[in-house]
């Protein structure tokens, strides 16, 4: 055969024997596998991406009348109802005997499960066909990782039960994760409010089966019922009020006094605010955010990376940091009900980060340029309240402040 001279014809190509395969389920999974290859290169919005180039192919190939050709145009168009002209696809008259049960699913059972602190959460769903003749019980399993805000990972295969088993195995033998019975709506539409995320990203997560099986996972949540009202994109930002109430709650709770944060000096109060205050920033930084979730992921992201990007601090300030998120990261995870193993385990985690945090503090090689260059104002003993001092100080410094060699 010769080499094929259009993406389109490349596709026909590679589903050459698509009539020979044994379930619907066996080529809805081909079918975005070989959708998956646009998904993967598209720079931006690959739903959308995918969505165009279904309807390119389906243009493209109606004239042919080969079993492969409609079988797989038929296959495209249940993955990706929603392209233009999918609607008026049907299969051939020499499409296989499953053809008919392409995308006619249903739910069978759905769960979610994931890690204490909520760092993530694994939705898991299970579908049948509508007839025995579209293949077997299947599974979708779709990762949401709530410190990236995206749908990491996703999977669709089987045998549907012992990946169920599996994973409900895994949760009962390990005391740091849950599984439980999940929504159908809400899975719908926390899963696909983070996949949109992911579909916009400019470089998708390594390894996983997110690309090769994401046509089929959209085709497998439109099958869910839909949420009574669209989930949240975005949390609120905490009030003035709101943080000070939070704050004073803190100070009030045995895990303030145990840090000995009910009781500071008169000088140091500053710094106490500061770093709470700095606590509720970085909470507020995430997608999903939540001034009480902190694991011992987030505590190093915190202490190894975002503070020393984010934040100048001094001697006083560096020296408290630490305390006030152990005490914090104690006082919420109380607030969030968790095992007791799973507090200790952050704070344990937060006391052997101590030693980079100051080394990070005294080398300032993870500041960012605008923090490096107001910890050398300060440095400097430059008043930023001072116009005068503050115009003279950067005309004097543009060397540091600029890429201008001049």
């Amino acid at each position: 055969m010769a080499t094929p001279q259009t993406p389109y014809e490349a596709v026909l190509h590679a589903a050459r024997d698509v009539t020979r395969l044994d379930s619907a389920l066996d080529a809805e999974m081909l079918g975005a596998a070989l959708l998956g290859s646009v998904y993967a290169v598209a720079e931006t919005d690959r739903e959308n991406a995918v969505r165009e180039f279904v309807a390119g192919f389906l243009t493209a190939t109606s004239r042919r009348r080969s079993a492969a050709a409609t079988t797989i145009r038929a296959v495209f168009a249940a993955l990706v109802p929603d392209a233009e002209g999918a609607a008026r696809v049907r299969p051939g008259a020499y499409a296989p005997a499953w053809a008919g049960q392409l995308g006619r699913v249903h739910l069978t059972g759905a769960w979610s499960y994931g890690d204490v602190y909520g760092d993530q959460t694994s939705y898991l769903a299970t579908f049948a066909y509508d007839d025995d003749e579209g293949g077997p019980e299947h599974a979708l399993v779709a990762l949401v990782d709530h410190n990236i805000g995206i749908t990491k990972d996703v999977f669709v295969g089987g045998p549907a039960a012992r990946i169920v088993e599996q994973a409900r195995e895994i949760c009962t033998e390990d005391e740091f994760t849950w599984f439980r019975t999940e929504d159908p709506a809400r899975m719908r539409a926390e899963v696909g409010r983070h996949l949109a995320v992911t579909d916009d990203l400019g470089e998708l997560p390594a390894q996983g089966s997110l690309a090769t099986d994401r046509a089929l996972v959209g085709a497998r949540l439109a099958a869910l019922p839909g949420p009574a009202r669209p989930a949240a994109a975005d949390v609120p930002p905490l009030t003035d009020e709101v943080r000070s109430r939070l704050i004073r709650a803190f100070l009030g709770s045995p895990e303030a006094v145990r840090f000995g944060l009910d009781r500071v000096a008169d000088g140091e109060l500053a710094s106490l605010h500061f770093c709470l205050g700095l606590l509720l920033d970085h909470a507020a930084s995430f997608p999903d955010a939540d001034p009480m979730r902190w694991s011992p992921t987030v505590a190093e992201l915190f202490l190894l990376d975002w503070v020393h990007r984010r934040a100048v601090l001094d001697m006083d300030d560096a020296a408290m940091l630490p305390r006030v998120l152990r005490g914090w990261a104690a006082y919420a995870a109380r607030q969030r009900g968790l095992p007791p193993a799973a507090a200790t385990r952050t704070d344990e985690a937060i006391a052997e980060m101590v030693p980079e945090f100051a080394r990070l503090y005294s080398t300032g090689e993870r500041r960012s340029p605008a923090t490096a260059a107001v910890a050398q104002l300060m440095a400097d003993g430059v008043d930023p309240d001072d116009p005068v001092a503050l115009d003279a100080w950067i005309e004097a410094n543009r060397h540091r402040l600029t890429d201008d060699p001049a």
